[in-house]
C-alpha cells in the first residue's frame, strides 16, 4: 500500500508535532549563537546545524500538512532579538550544541521506534544520521579546543567477577563498594547536562524582564545546583573527577536575545528531559545512596515542572498537541 493512502498514527503525529516545536526553538537559539560566535571553526559547525534544521523543518511541515493537521506555531522571528549583546562565550555555544545534539539523537531514535509508515521511518533514519554526524563534529571540536572532559578511567580486573555480598547495594556510612562503570554512564551524563541547564538558567535570569519568570529561573538554578551537588558528592566520595561547570562562560549582559516564551519553554524542555535521564540512572543504580539521589532529583524536577506549566498556561504560551477525539462530547452534541 502506498504511503499516501496510510494515515499517520497518533504516535507518528505526536512525534512530528514535538519535533517541529522543539526544532523551531533550537533553530532560533542556533541563529542567535552563530551571530555572536567569533571562532570560525565553531561557526562552521553551527552553519551545518542550521542547514540541517531547515531541511528537517520542511519535511516536518510536509508530513503534518498532508494529513490535514495544523502546523504548530512553535518559535519564529518574533522570539529572537537580533541586536542583543553577547550572553554566552564561543565555547559555551559549542558545548550547548553538543548537549542539544545528544537530546536530538535520543528524540529521533525514540520517534523512529514508534513509527510504522515507511516514509516516516526513512525520515527519522536520516535525522538519526544527521545527529550522529553533528555529534562527531561537536565532540571532535570540543576535544580539539581542549574543553571536553572525558569520563573517569578505570583499570581492568584480572578476570570476570560475580557479586558475592549483599552490601553491594549499600552506599551509606562508608560501607558498600565503589561505583561501577555502568553507574558512571548516567552520573556523568546527568552532570554534564545539568551544568549546561544551570548555566542557561543563570543567563536567562539575567535578561528576562519578568519578575515572576526571573524568580522561576532562580528557583530552577537552585534545584539544578542541588541535584548536581548530590551526584558530584557521590563521585568525590570515590575520588573520581567531576565534569567541569559552565557558569563562567555566561557574560554579564542584561540584554535578552530571546523572548520570555522561548526561554521558559527551553528550560521546561530541559527539566522534563532530565527526568527521563534521572529515571534511566535510577533503573541502573545498584547503590542505595545513588538511587536515593535520583529519586530526590526526580521529585524536585516534578515540582519545578508543575510551576513551569502554570506560568506557561497563564501566559498562553503552551501549545496543545493533537488530542484523541472526545467521544462523550461528540455524543452530547447530538
Amino acid at each position: 500500500m502506498e504511503n499516501d493512502n496510510i494515515k499517520l498514527t497518533a504516535s507518528e503525529i505526536g512525534t512530528l508535532w514535538g519535533e517541529y516545536v522543539n526544532g523551531t526553538m533550537t533553530e532560533i537559539v542556533n541563529r542567535y549563537m552563530i551571530s555572536i560566535i567569533e571562532d570560525e571553526e565553531i561557526k562552521q559547525v553551527f552553519e551545518i546545524a542550521i542547514k540541517t534544521g531547515e531541511k528537517q523543518k520542511k519535511q516536518l511541515v510536509s508530513f503534518i500538512e498532508k494529513d490535514g493537521f495544523p502546523i504548530p506555531i512553535g518559535f519564529t522571528e518574533s522570539d529572537l532579538n537580533k541586536s542583543a549583546e553577547r550572553l554566552f562565550s564561543d565555547t559555551f555555544c559549542l558545548n550547548y550544541l553538543h548537549i542539544m545534539t545528544i537530546h536530538g539523537l535520543l528524540g529521533h531514535t525514540t520517534a523512529l521506534s514508534v513509527s510504522v509508515r515507511k516514509d516516516i521511518r526513512e525520515f527519522y533514519n536520516s535525522c538519526v544520521d544527521d545527529a550522529k554526524n553533528m555529534y562527531d563534529l561537536t565532540i571532535e571540536l570540543l576535544l580539539k579546543k581542549g574543553v571536553f572532559q572525558r569520563d573517569p578511567y578505570f583499570y581492568p580486573a584480572e578476570s570476570p567477577e560475580h557479586i558475592t555480598a549483599t552490601d553491594f547495594t549499600d552506599g551509606f556510612f562508608g560501607k558498600g563498594r565503589v561505583l561501577s562503570s555502568t553507574e558512571i554512564i548516567s552520573i556523568s551524563l546527568n552532570i554534564k547536562k545539568g551544568t549546561m541547564a544551570k548555566a542557561l538558567s543563570i543567563g536567562f535570569s539575567q535578561v528576562t524582564e519578568s519578575k515572576d519568570i526571573r524568580k522561576f529561573f532562580e528557583e530552577l538554578e537552585k534545584t539544578a545546583d542541588e541535584n548536581l551537588q548530590a551526584l558530584s558528592k557521590i563521585l568525590h566520595k570515590d575520588n573520581l573527577p567531576v565534569p567541569m561547570s559552565w557558569e563562567s562562560e555566561v557574560t554579564t549582559s542584561k540584554d535578552s536575545p530571546f523572548s520570555d516564551k522561548l526561554m521558559l519553554y527551553h528550560m521546561g524542555f530541559l527539566v522534563q528531559t532530565a527526568q527521563v535521564y534521572y529515571g534511566t540512572g535510577l533503573a541502573g543504580s545498584m547503590r542505595t545512596d545513588l538511587a536515593l539521589a535520583y529519586e530526590k532529583a526526580i521529585l524536585k524536577s516534578l515540582g519545578v515542572t508543575r510551576k513551569w506549566f502554570g506560568i506557561m498556561v497563564k501566559n498562553k504560551w503552551l501549545e496543545q498537541p493533537p488530542l484523541a477525539p472526545n467521544r462523550k462530547e461528540l455524543a452530547q452534541d447530538k
